[in-house]
């Protein structure tokens, strides 16, 4: 971890009934949380991010303290790139839809605890919500860094400029037209983001245009200079049913394989992990870099109403038809993080491990919503 000269760092106390649990301290460039369990240093610059227990060896299964990131929906609205919503969408958005306003938003914010590192924002269409600058801003003036993933259309300089000064990373959607992703990550990074990403949904019936996008990385001048590619595994919500999650090992050891082969780094969301675990047989080193399912362990979901969820999934199913209002909340780690609602969650969640038959079982946090993603749990 680089230290400037210049860096100036903050230090606070978290307290639980009037008892000092952790130490968290921030300068303009790195917070650390400090305590006998469990420990963080987060990188602001790049993401950089390392966790610990009560040695270097330890890997903590849950943040004791709160999470230490917030996936907040500021936006329902979506035309899609062309006008017309996506079928696998699993929010279901259309162009009409609610918005989080500031006003909102900073009742959220003051809301959640001060262990969180990152925001991670969603939205859809750039111009939806009006706000979406002043709460960007009231972020960074909170020493709290934004992030969030576009869909590449309605774009001006204006909002490229505005992306690249104010989010730590922007993830753009890679759909048909494709040009419009590749159009959106030569923008950012000619506006000076150097943390852009695509997102690329995997399942069935994208897999062959997962490998044209491989090969478009190698080829196309637009994206020199992108991070990574981030593989999204479809969850199968939408009412459709016209998309198969990938479970096909060697298909998708292929794909990793490829990426490798390429030299393309690649990234996969959480959901992904038991079917990433059993299908590359990852080693020790590779194994410290997947973190499995998170959702209530480390990180929360806000829609765009501030009701928390576990993970955006969970939103709408069973026990989970309403989430926990945020805003206004004087207590996150009564009221939410240990709420009996999230502890349940919780227990499920870490229990699974136990049950999983593979060699990485500790790791493998199989999904309480949907069985299709437990690839580990299941003989081939």
């Amino acid at each position: 971890m680089a230290i400037t000269p210049d860096d100036k760092f903050a230090s606070r106390l978290a307290f639980l009934d009037g008892v000092p649990i952790c130490q968290i301290t921030q300068s303009a460039s790195m917070k650390a949380l400090v305590s006998p369990k469990y420990n963080y240093i987060f990188q602001k610059k790049d993401g950089g991010f390392a966790r610990w227990g009560a040695t270097e060896e330890d890997d903590p299964d849950l943040s004791p303290f709160g999470p230490e990131i917030a996936d907040i929906e500021l936006s329902t609205a979506c035309s899609g790139i062309t006008g017309t919503p996506c079928k696998f969408c699993y929010k279901s958005n259309r162009p009409v839809g609610e918005n989080m306003s500031l006003e909102t938003f900073k009742k959220v914010f003051a809301a959640l605890p001060p262990t969180l590192t990152q925001i991670a924002f969603g939205l859809g269409n750039i111009d939806a919500n009006p706000d979406l600058w002043a709460i960007f801003s009231h972020c960074r003036e909170n020493d709290i860094v934004p992030n969030v993933t576009i869909n590449g259309a309605r774009m001006t300089d204006d909002y490229y400029g505005a992306l690249a000064n104010l989010c730590g990373a922007v993830a753009v959607s890679r759909y048909d037209p494709k040009d419009v992703c590749y159009d959106a990550v030569e923008k950012l990074a000619e506006a000076g983001l150097e943390q852009v990403n695509i997102h690329q949904l995997l399942c069935e019936e994208t897999y062959e245009s997962c490998f044209e996008l491989i090969e478009d990385v190698k080829t196309d001048p637009r994206l020199k200079k992108l991070r990574a590619i981030v593989f999204l595994g479809y969850k199968n919500k939408t009412s459709s049913r016209q998309f198969n999650y990938l479970d096909n090992l060697s298909k998708y050891a292929n794909l990793v394989e490829s990426c490798k082969e390429a030299g393309i780094s690649i990234g996969f969301d959480s959901c992904s992990g038991p079917v990433y675990f059993k299908a590359t047989n990852p080693d020790e080193q590779q194994r410290m870099l997947v973190e499995p399912c998170e959702s209530g362990l480390f990180s929360i979901y806000c829609n765009v109403n501030g009701e928390v969820f576990p993970c955006s999934f969970a939103e709408n199913t069973l026990g989970w038809e309403k989430g926990i209002s945020l805003p206004g909340v004087a207590d996150f780690l009564r009221d939410v993080w240990y709420h009996p609602k999230m502890v349940a969650w919780r227990d499920l969640l870490l229990a699974s491990s136990t049950k999983c038959n593979c060699q990485f079982s500790t790791d493998c946090r199989s999904c309480p919503i949907y069985e299709e993603l437990n690839t580990c749990k299941r003989e081939d």
